[in-house]
């Protein structure tokens, strides 16, 4: 089953495919749009292009579990992609993966402009091993 996992940002936005078996993170790339109808569209050719048959959309809930209007902002792209695809996401707790996400980068020598381009495809692969994990 290949996956595709979803950190939404309101400009850039990580995506991270799993590979056919359902079990590794594979490609990762960022978008960059502002518009959330045409980021639901790319998702959803994205998705069809690469035979997604589940799609996961990071939740930023609040350290202390409530949500804010950033989960809100992700429940409406969730939303938008479940009508252009037909797959219901799952909403994954992504608390600290961005957090993450920078400490991988700068373990790896990535700074400044080369993090920032990375940083939103890192946290949707930290999306999709997370949920991947739970399948094991």
């Amino acid at each position: 089953m290949r996956v595709m996992a979803v950190d939404y940002g309101d400009e850039r936005t990580g995506v991270a495919f799993s590979d056919i078996m359902g079990i590794l993170v594979g490609e990762t790339f960022v978008i960059k749009e502002w518009n959330i109808q045409t980021l639901a569209d790319k998702l959803a050719n994205a998705a069809q292009e690469r035979g997604v048959q589940a799609i996961v959309i990071g939740n930023p809930k609040n350290m202390d579990g409530t949500e804010g209007q950033r989960a809100e902002k992700s429940r409406a792209l969730a939303q938008l992609v479940f009508e252009k695809t037909g797959i219901e996401p799952i909403m994954w707790d992504e608390r600290r993966t961005t957090v993450d996400a920078h400490r991988i980068l700068s373990e790896n020598g990535k700074f400044g402009r080369k993090r920032k381009e990375l940083v939103d495809a890192v946290a949707a692969s930290l999306i999709l091993e997370g949920y991947l994990g739970t399948l094991r």
